[in-house]
């Protein structure tokens, strides 16, 4: 009986332990958050980045936000189609919380395929104007890039150029240089026309100019200006920060090159030059939202909008920051005034354009 007794006991007060010891410990899980979007300020925080973009000033900016908030940026780099394409495979399990790409057109495009959400503040709307941003603010333009006429100075004189239509005169003939039409900077350009001037306009200028090529459509923007600078044709349709950094290279033979090339702003007494952005948006499926907020605050404000500006050659598209040196000495321009989310919404007029009068 004793010994029986002393066995109960014992496992009586095993029992105990064990309870107490299971009320006393906890659990930490790998999550960043929980399915409310709040953060868990027992884990490391993060946030998650599928960008187009793949400059060491990004990389940069990244670090800084990181020292200033204690959020580490993870980043996945790829093209943007591909981060698009990837979102949609990945659906609600994406790791993703935000998304940078080049274009308003692809910013569009993720926005209707249900890929983005509405993120809007005080600060946001503040840092951004609304002409680039989406007009439910489900994405931000980070970035500011004109698609101007540039030109070969010792042999086009800025006087002999004026407009976009005026690339399709005579006087052009065997003579424009500009890359294929599957190139989303051209069919933003063509779409800015559609909204702008209707689908007809559109259509004649993508004819005079496919008239007026000095070769086929082969290469990027770069290439186009390598193409002026090597005489096979005297003018080209570019972005602007292509230009500034042949302009800017290390490299003598490029630095020379942009050197060579004059930068004309056309339609000024028009609509104005065509501008575009590389932009961010916040994934509907987002699991560290808090922090991914924070991140576009960071990212549109002065600092990092100067540091953007001066890394690429871009113009800041916060209004309260001051373009570079480079950018200030090519002159102040006229933009359109559209919001670019029409880029994306003409996108399939555009292409459905060039595809009529067989600009490849």
């Amino acid at each position: 009986m004793k010994k029986g007794f002393s066995r109960i006991t014992i496992s009586l007060l095993l029992v105990v332990v064990l309870t107490v010891l299971a009320g006393c410990s906890t659990t930490t899980t790998g999550d960043t958050t929980n399915n409310g979007g709040e953060q868990d300020n027992n884990v490391e925080q993060v946030v998650n980045l599928y960008s187009d973009r793949h400059y060491d000033t990004d990389e940069e900016l990244y670090a800084a936000f990181t020292e200033e908030t204690g959020i580490k940026v993870n980043v996945v780099n790829a093209k943007s189609d591909e981060l698009i394409e990837r979102l949609k495979r990945e659906g609600q399990d994406t790791e993703a919380d935000l998304l940078i790409t080049a274009d308003a057109g692809r910013l569009w495009r993720a926005k209707e395929d249900g890929l983005l959400q509405a993120a809007s503040n005080d600060t946001l709307t503040a840092n951004i104007p609304e002409n680039l941003r989406d007009p439910e603010n489900y994405w931000y333009g980070l970035t500011v890039r004109a698609r101007v006429i540039v030109y070969a100075k010792d042999r086009v004189q800025p006087s002999e150029l004026s407009t976009y239509e005026d690339l399709t005169s005579d006087k052009w003939m065997n003579r424009i240089l500009v890359r294929s039409s599957s190139n989303i900077y051209n069919q933003s350009l063509m779409a800015s026309f559609i909204d702008i001037y209707g689908e007809e306009y559109a259509k004649n200028w993508a004819e005079g100019v496919l008239a007026n090529m000095a070769r086929e459509p082969q290469g990027g923007d770069t290439d186009q200006a390598v193409a002026v600078a090597a005489g096979e044709g005297d003018i080209a349709i570019s972005n602007t920060y292509y230009i500034g950094r042949l302009m800017g290279s290390s490299n003598p033979e490029e630095k020379k090159i942009g050197e060579s090339l004059g930068i004309f702003f056309p339609d000024q007494n028009e609509a104005g030059t065509h501008i575009n952005v590389s932009g961010i948006g916040l994934t509907a499926a987002a699991k560290n939202k808090e922090n991914a907020i924070k991140f576009m605050e960071f990212l549109t404000s002065e600092k990092a909008q100067k540091q953007f500006s001066e890394g690429n050659y871009e113009y800041p598209a916060n209004a309260n920051v001051e373009a570079t040196d480079l950018l200030k000495s090519w002159g102040e321009f006229k933009t359109q005034n559209i919001n670019l989310a029409k880029l994306g919404e003409f996108n399939a007029q555009a292409t459905k354009v060039f595809d009529q009068v067989g600009w490849k």
